[in-house]
């Protein structure tokens, strides 16, 4: 018979929620965040992006599909966006110890606890979603058998160096040679580029990239705070000087904002969901996109040979943003997203026929 112990979630204002345990045994803290998607836990945990982030799932039940397989596909693999786990906690309202699914191993308790994350169920997700909508981003911390840490902001680090791959990576052997910086880089970008006949180079956040040939350079998403990531940006500004394509996605957004001298701000509680309306600027066109951000370039700060590609309809936001003349172009949302919206897919035709365009070999 199954007897979770309790552990507790304490935000920085004071508030508690305990509930029972069914993943590692253990205390730990960091920025408390929210993900509104019905789907998805097996990207979302994986997602670099929300590394040191304790994340809290909206929908009420989870676990009910267990976690899938590790079957490998161009050498990534196939179900998640990482090789591995980022999140510092995860909470829920009602955990489904029996799961059911045809590509499930395991149960959500089982790989928590096989990755040293603790997890929580039992308590209002919804009221933690509402305080940190009304109130904005916390710290928080998981107290487990009265051992209580100290509050952790993690993005006083630069956490890019700790998602970001140590040596220079290669996929695929396709016609176009794209360059990838990795900040932390979901499985599914690589995947959408390798459908595209191309040869992926992934590279550190802080590589020196004239040291490799490429027809179109791409910067990832990633967690954090972008200006904790100065190489990278010193890079970027270097690539401007070049005409060749370059198209970034989230962190890799802001990243190209910094480097052209726009600045950045952090979001009261940043944009967490698979449901954000965004516009594209000088249309009529809306689209669904999903996507995991804290900080947002400042629209008011970008200089003349910029301008922004989209905005989001709730907050009027920057969403991405365009070089007037050569064929730079950045989103904020994520076009690729695994367990959200695919509406905006076409953005990685649109990099590659900027390629072509570059080559001119059509």
């Amino acid at each position: 018979m199954r007897n979770p112990l309790p552990i507790t979630l304490l935000l920085e204002d004071g508030s508690t929620f305990t509930g029972r345990s069914f993943g590692h045994e253990g205390s730990i803290a960091g920025e408390v965040v929210f993900n509104t998607a019905m789907t998805g836990y097996p990207e979302s945990l994986t997602d670099p992006s929300y590394r040191g982030q304790i994340l809290v799932l909206t929908y009420p039940i989870v676990g009910n599909y267990g976690v899938p397989n590790e079957e490998t596909e161009n050498n990534l693999l196939r179900f998640f966006e990482s090789d591995t786990l980022h999140i510092s906690a995860l909470v829920i309202s009602d955990y489904s110890y029996e799961y059911s699914h045809w590509s499930a191993q395991k149960s959500l308790g089982e790989w928590l606890k096989q990755h040293r994350i603790p997890g929580i169920y039992g308590v209002d997700t919804r009221h933690i979603t509402k305080l940190l909508r009304e109130k904005g981003s916390m710290l928080g911390k998981v107290v487990f058998n009265n051992r209580e840490p100290d509050f952790y902001d993690p993005n006083r680090e630069n956490l890019v160096e700790k998602v970001s791959i140590r040596q220079k990576e290669v996929y695929g052997n396709g016609r176009y040679k794209i360059l990838l910086i990795d900040c932390g880089v979901k499985y599914n970008i690589i995947r959408y580029l390798l459908e595209r006949d191309t040869t992926i180079i992934r590279v550190p956040w802080d590589y020196d990239i004239s040291r490799e040939e490429y027809d179109g350079l791409f910067i990832s998403n990633g967690p954090g705070d972008p200006k904790q990531c100065t190489a990278t940006i010193q890079t970027l500004a270097r690539a401007f000087e070049s005409d060749k394509p370059i198209f970034g996605i989230c962190l890799g957004n802001q990243l190209m904002a910094l480097a052209a001298g726009a600045d950045t701000y952090k979001l009261k509680y940043g944009h967490r969901s698979h449901n954000q309306p965004v516009l594209e600027v000088g249309t009529d066109k809306a689209y669904i996109t999903s996507q995991n951000h804290g900080f947002a370039i400042d629209n008011r700060t970008l200089p003349e040979s910029w301008e922004p590609l989209f905005i989001n309809l709730n907050d009027q936001t920057n969403e991405g943003m365009k070089h007037v003349s050569k064929p730079f172009f950045s989103t904020q949302f994520h076009p690729e997203a695994s367990g959200g919206p695919t509406d905006t897919a076409f953005l990685f035709d649109l990099f590659i026929e900027n390629i072509k365009a570059c080559r001119r070999d059509g």
